[in-house]
């Protein structure tokens, strides 16, 4: 887990106006204090525990946290992963901000390694994308690992990928690659996208490192895998758009021998995991 984000956690129990909390202090003596559980109500693989654990500290230094889980780990439904004891104004008050934290990263963590056993057997990776929540991406692609994921380019400095749109600026294939191999470090590798087989021998021409198969259909795809390995020795290949979580689509594309499976949905559209907070 990278430094946490404090200034991030603190915004959202801003958000949440934890700090005035008007059900809690008309309800609960200010000397009462509690013990609770984070309990696990699904199957899954577990992320955002120290985050979740960190909001209630932001909250308030006296609450004690005891983790019973780590990020990465298969839990079952019914596991009990912290108990916490403190001030039970302060444990109500930032519920629901923590259990959102490690419900969202959870949620990414479980559909990743879901992707992962689909596709056991083959040497594909799954990767992440940057189609991730504002200000979320750092967590959420910490999530992706703890599911067994990989990341791909955390932001636009970290690697040359040129989409579509990039080519039809720069006028052509060959010219965005030449363009771009101008300007990037030598250590650097230059990606480009590609959607027909015509493309792919242009980008094999023009010296691409990686070419990624955007919104192929299986048999284009392994055509196109084909074309790769006779003619680009040591370039790797992604495939990418609008392949989903389907674990039948997966094992598909990865059986087309791709290097890479790039995919959007891990954190655009995984399920939120569902954890409660339960009192003693």
């Amino acid at each position: 887990m990278p430094d946490l984000p404090l200034n991030l956690i603190r915004q959202a129990l801003d958000e949440d106006g934890a700090w005035s909390d008007i059900t809690t202090l008309s309800t609960v003596p200010g000397v009462q204090q509690a013990r609770a559980s984070i309990i696990a109500r699904q199957a899954g693989v577990i992320a955002g525990l120290n985050v979740a654990a960190e909001t209630f500290r932001q909250l308030d230094s006296a609450i004690a946290i005891e983790l019973l889980a780590q990020d990465g780990a298969a839990v079952r439904s019914g596991q009990t992963l912290a108990r916490l004891s403190g001030p039970a104004r302060s444990l109500l008050s930032a519920e629901r901000v923590a259990l959102n934290f490690l419900g969202h990263l959870s949620g990414i963590a479980t559909v990743t390694a879901r992707c992962i056993n689909a596709i056991e057997g083959t040497h594909a990776r799954i990767l992440d994308t940057r189609k991730t929540t504002p200000g979320l991406r750092s967590l959420e692609k910490t999530a992706v690992r703890a599911g067994g994921g990989h990341n791909h380019r955390f932001g636009l400095s970290d690697g040359v990928l040129i989409k579509d749109n990039h080519i039809k600026a720069a006028g052509s294939i060959t010219a965005a690659i030449t363009a771009a191999r101008r300007l990037a470090p030598h250590l650097l590798k230059i990606e480009i996208e590609c959607e027909t087989q015509a493309e792919v021998q242009e980008a094999l021409a023009a010296g691409a490192d990686v070419i990624l198969l955007d919104n192929m259909d299986i048999a284009m795809m392994h055509s196109a895998v084909e074309l790769v390995r006779r003619g680009g020795p040591g370039v790797l290949i992604e495939a990418s758009g609008n392949i989903g979580t389907d674990p039948a689509r997966l094992a598909a594309v990865a059986a087309t021998g791709v290097d890479f499976i790039s995919l959007g949905a891990l954190t655009h559209s995984a399920p939120n995991f569902d954890v409660s907070l339960e009192f003693a």
